[in-house]
């Protein structure tokens, strides 16, 4: 008797609701024309049909209108971005006011610390978790450089406690308070891409806040993956890419968040461009920087209409859905991965907390010996499409807008003949 009978991912895809979402991306085949099994959304997320007829749009009136296409057409590109901030409010949880689509992640990055990195001789640190994604450790690296401090002193690394994965939030706090007083920024991952742990965002944020500390957050792996409340957990501010959960396309543009209650403090330092100055008079040619009031006030260039119109098609399934009915859907993906997981004996443990409310769509799996790399192989020469991480990690992500029961249980059943093999 199987160990994956598909009998019980046929009937769970029955019953799915978001089933037919499927339809409307196009899913990567394998040489003989099948489809393979691609759970890398936590990596790059699928090409949505959607967001394709929402770029062929933009080529048309670019190729009818030339500059026209900036202030007439269906969708005028001088407001392209701006139209987008109802959808990504709801998205994170936030006023549109608090939003903007612009840069890229690490650009956003770098932009928002040097407006709430504002370290002092008392207040230089910044606190960040243990397996931070590589470009934000260098961001965090040279900024408190380029403020005249010590990474060595300065830069405050949070360890999970010894042989665990991930950090318990109590252990957080307990940091944050120690280190409060010489901390000018609490910095961490909303979901850490390593091991796919979704940190407390509203706990850890209101224990910076007691400190003293400015917190901010970098949202690549959580934004289109968990329901977010950016505003009511009082988020100093925040970054995020596009190009993972949310399908629009390799080195998209980015999100920021910055919180209302900066929406007019033009007091704050930040380097300015044409597209973050007052829209009013944007188009005066005036010789004064005046920062348009919200997140939109550190938007520096115009918005890259080509390559933010995928976004504009995929953020219409995610207004269709809402964030619950996508969550739902997740938590029962990832959980029956879980489930036939656990039906495998030996050869490897899972990284990710076993409390749903601690991960979204991801389970970060570790592979005993050394053989973790063969493995990686076997299964991507029989269509599975994941990510490797060294020294022996495999990342598995279903996306529950394109991912169906029965590519996670044919996943398990594969993984499960590669470490029997070669494992």
């Amino acid at each position: 008797m199987s160990l994956f009978p598909s009998e019980e991912s046929q009937r769970l895809d029955a019953a799915d609701p978001l089933a037919s979402y499927r339809l409307r991306f196009s899913i990567p085949k394998m040489p003989d024309g099948t489809d393979t099994l691609y759970l890398c959304g936590n990596s790059l997320g699928l090409q949505s049909k959607d967001g394709i007829d929402a770029l062929h749009a933009v080529v048309k009136d670019w190729a009818e209108l030339g500059i026209e296409g900036y202030f007439t057409g269906d969708n005028p590109w001088v407001d392209y971005g701006t139209e987008l901030r109802e959808s990504e409010a709801r998205l994170v949880g936030a006023k549109p006011l608090e939003v903007a689509v612009m840069n890229s992640l690490t650009v956003n990055l770098n932009l928002l610390l040097l407006s709430f990195y504002r370290p002092t001789p008392e207040r230089h640190k910044i606190i960040i978790e243990d397996h931070t994604f590589p470009s934000d450790q260098y961001a965090f690296r040279e900024q408190i450089r380029f403020h005249g401090f010590d990474p060595e002193t300065s830069l405050v690394v949070l360890k999970p406690r010894p042989g665990e994965d991930w950090h318990r939030t109590e252990d957080i706090l307990e940091t944050i308070a120690k280190e409060g007083a010489e901390t000018a920024l609490v910095m961490m991952g909303g979901v850490n891409y390593y091991t796919g742990q979704f940190f407390d965002i509203a706990t850890i944020t209101k224990a910076g806040h007691d400190e003293g500390c400015t917190v901010g957050w970098d949202l690549a792996h959580a934004a289109g993956n968990l329901p977010l409340q950016l505003h009511d957990w009082n988020v100093d501010f925040a970054a995020w890419c596009h190009y993972k959960y949310l399908n629009s396309g390799p080195a998209a543009p980015g999100g920021a968040f910055v919180h209302e209650r900066f929406a007019h403090a033009t007091d704050l330092p930040r380097l300015a461009g044409w597209w973050g100055h007052n829209r009013s008079t944007r188009f005066q040619w005036v010789d004064e920087f005046e920062p348009e009031p919200g997140a939109v006030g550190w938007q520096m260039t115009n918005t890259p209409v080509l390559s933010t119109a995928p976004l504009k098609g995929s953020l219409t399934m995610f207004d269709e859905l809402g964030m619950p009915a996508i969550r739902q859907k997740s938590v029962k993906l990832t959980g029956y991965l879980w489930e036939l997981l656990s039906r495998i004996e030996s050869g490897f443990d899972i990284m990710t907390p076993s409390d749903p409310s601690q991960r979204g769509a991801q389970l970060s799996l570790r592979v005993h010996g050394d053989n973790g790399r063969v493995v990686f192989d076997y299964i991507k020469e029989r269509g599975v499409i994941c990510d490797w991480r060294n020294p022996n990690c495999i990342r598995i992500s279903p996306a529950p807008l394109y991912n169906s029961f029965d590519d996670v249980r044919r996943f398990a059943e594969i993984f499960d003949e590669a470490l029997r093999r070669v494992g």
